[in-house]
């Protein structure tokens, strides 16, 4: 019997995941990472918390399988707090889902994997892995051919924009069932089972932040959160005073504290200039951006090519023309497209398969 570990956080999803892992005929194992509140109780989150680990092991005990724990907070700390904290600090809007999936959670689940004798991992995200004719993804690793990161059929739901990180080797090991299914579907399933993650809320905002204020976050952890400095339009003109760049990101309308009959939006972030400069809707939608740390899970085969590129998790992707540039891509959209930040990620696609991804720098 082939062994699957599964992160578990608690969730309905990846409770859901090992359920339907352990009806195919696998034997779970699952596995919840400390991260965050444990050192610091007065930040309680819905997936990095104390409560989320337990009732993980609680829908473990129910359907039957092992759980356990690993203690990751100082990798975690290390590669997603502090470089979150610094991102905004220099005026970029890092995503710290992608970090964590790039740095802590996949490269953890698959060196327990190793140590626990496991073949595979899984998670709950809803996406899937497949390859060119649909069948096992080690058997086809094995033969030589291609496997493919693939949007889940839940458009409404599909992550696999936060996955674009991972090699083909890393998709080579891993299960993502919830790809097939639909939101309102696992939920059916988990209360089928009386799982009391079943009407757990889902979490919107970053798991460690725990009253979605990222500002009082930042400023409580470093000591280079900005000092207040001019807002400015387009024409040069000082509309008001912001209250330090780690405030503001690229599209931000709320906040701005500007009184006039039509709104402003951040469009750029200069921290050099300690300044905020603000526009129209039409000023902060960008045409052309560029894309550094790029990574391929679809090498291209030519360094000019058509694509749908997404900017942010809940945009859809639009279509583009893609050019390589010695380690950057120049990305032109058909269209202009709202507010690419720098920080925040550009994912390619070529219909439903992710080709790759990078960071926007613009």
């Amino acid at each position: 019997m082939e062994k699957v570990i599964v992160g578990m956080s608690g969730g309905v999803d990846s409770s859901v995941t090992a359920h339907l892992l352990k009806q195919r005929g696998f034997e779970i194992e699952g596995l919840s990472f400390i991260l965050w509140e444990a050192r610091n109780r007065n930040n309680f989150t819905t997936c990095c918390s104390l409560e989320a680990m337990n009732g993980a092991s609680k829908t473990a005990e129910v359907l039957g399988i092992k759980h356990s724990a690993v203690d990751v907070r100082d990798e975690f700390i290390e590669k997603v707090i502090e470089p979150f904290v610094e991102a905004y600090t220099k005026g970029i809007t890092p995503n710290p889902c992608i970090l964590c999936n790039k740095y802590i959670k996949f490269p953890f689940l698959l060196k327990e994997a190793e140590k626990r004798g496991a073949e595979y991992i899984a998670t709950g995200h809803y996406a899937r892995v497949e390859s060119n004719n649909q069948q096992s993804a080690i058997s086809d690793q094995q033969r030589g051919e291609k496997i493919f990161l693939k949007k889940g059929i839940d458009p409404k739901k599909d992550q696999s924009y936060v996955l674009y990180v991972l090699k083909p080797d890393d998709l080579n090991r891993l299960l993502l069932p919830l790809g097939e299914y639909r939101k309102e579907e696992v939920r059916g399933i988990a209360r089928l089972l009386r799982l009391d993650a079943a009407e757990r809320p889902e979490s919107q905002e970053i798991c460690f932040i725990e009253d979605k204020n990222y500002f009082k976050f930042i400023e409580k952890l470093s000591p280079l959160a900005g000092d207040p400095g001019p807002i400015v339009d387009k024409q040069g003109r000082v509309l008001g005073t912001h209250k330090g760049i780690h405030c503001y990101t690229i599209g931000q309308r709320k906040g701005l504290g500007i009184s006039s009959p039509e709104p402003y939006y951040v469009t750029k972030v200069d921290i050099i200039k300690n300044a905020i400069y603000v526009g129209s809707p039409e000023d902060a939608r960008i045409k052309e951006i560029f894309v550094d740390d790029m990574n391929w899970i679809i090498a291209p085969e030519s360094n000019s090519f058509k694509a749908a590129v997404k900017v942010r998790s809940m945009m859809e992707d639009k279509p583009a023309s893609v050019e390589i540039i010695d380690d950057r891509v120049m990305v032109v959209f058909d269209e202009p497209q709202w507010a690419p930040a720098p920080g925040q990620s550009a994912v390619f696609y070529d219909g439903d398969k992710v080709i790759g991804g990078g960071i926007i720098v613009i």
